[in-house]
């Protein structure tokens, strides 16, 4: 269902900034459309957190005809944060689990990513959100500037739009992993990595892909009422639409998008991981 507020803050942008935040849209989705290159491999990036539960009382056993039973009493034990990187175009993902998401571990998943993940990249083509912690500066506030520019000379940032964090691919993954893993009480980090593990090890032996099936197109039709008019110079669509695409640095305002109950849907088309 579509924000009427969102709907309203779109209407007070001067035409410059819209054009700018749909070509951060349309950058994105050209990303993914694009042939696959292992030299320029696109990741996408987010991070959840999750709560640690453990049972107060130990759960009946199930039964001929009755699934396991739990108490309704639990207790806290803290939380965790999940890292995850999704190659979409190879149907790869991995999951990193972490204490915290500070500036320091996102600066040390990026080190990752280049130095483990993907060695032999020339350049790595990033999707992630516009989260406080995913810019720049958060690598140079963890290591020393040359190691800062190093990892950064091999990313290329896209950033998905304010409310619009259904254009990033891992969130279907995460949609995924609750149902299938988490959907359960884990007390420990070392449990949860366990079963991570389990569940990313068997999605990536057998490839499983996104069926993505919304275009620059379809986002064109969807979101007609955004997109210049005649009457508007068409110059200026271009000119950001081009500074969008050789984005290296986090924009300081990004697309204000309808917000969707769910990502499951758009435009009648399903957005959908395979289970």
């Amino acid at each position: 269902m579509t924000n009427t507020s969102t709907f309203e803050e779109q209407n007070s942008l001067t035409p410059q900034l819209l054009y700018f935040r749909l070509s951060l849209m349309e950058g994105v989705l050209e990303l993914y459309n694009s042939p696959y290159d292992p030299q320029e491999p696109v990741v996408c990036f987010d991070e959840p957190p999750v709560q640690l539960v453990s049972e107060t009382r130990v759960p009946l056993p199930a039964e001929p005809g009755k699934p396991q039973r739990d108490d309704y009493e639990y207790k806290r034990e803290g939380t965790c944060n999940l890292f995850a990187f999704f190659q979409p175009l190879q149907g790869w993902r991995h999951i990193k689990v972490t204490q915290h998401r500070t500036c320091e571990d996102f600066a040390l998943c990026m080190q990752y990513l280049v130095n483990v993940l993907f060695p032999k990249a020339a350049r790595i083509h990033l999707v992630l959100d516009n989260l406080n912690t995913h810019t720049p500066d958060a690598l140079y506030q963890t290591f020393a500037p040359q190691e800062a520019l190093r990892i950064l000379s091999k990313l290329e940032f896209h950033y998905t739009p304010k409310h619009g964090s259904w254009l990033n691919m891992v969130e279907l993954e995460f949609a995924v992993l609750s149902r299938q893993c988490l959907e359960r009480r884990i007390p420990s980090v070392t449990e949860l990595q366990q079963e991570i593990e389990a569940w990313e090890h068997q999605r990536n032996q057998n490839r499983v892909m996104v069926s993505w099936r919304f275009s620059t197109g379809d986002a064109r039709t969807k979101f007609k009422r955004l997109y210049p008019t005649p009457s508007w110079s068409s110059s200026m669509w271009w000119t950001t639409r081009s500074r969008a695409l050789s984005l290296r640095a986090r924009p300081e305002s990004l697309l204000l998008l309808p917000k969707y109950k769910g990502a499951s849907s758009m435009n009648g088309q399903t957005l959908a991981a395979s289970a």
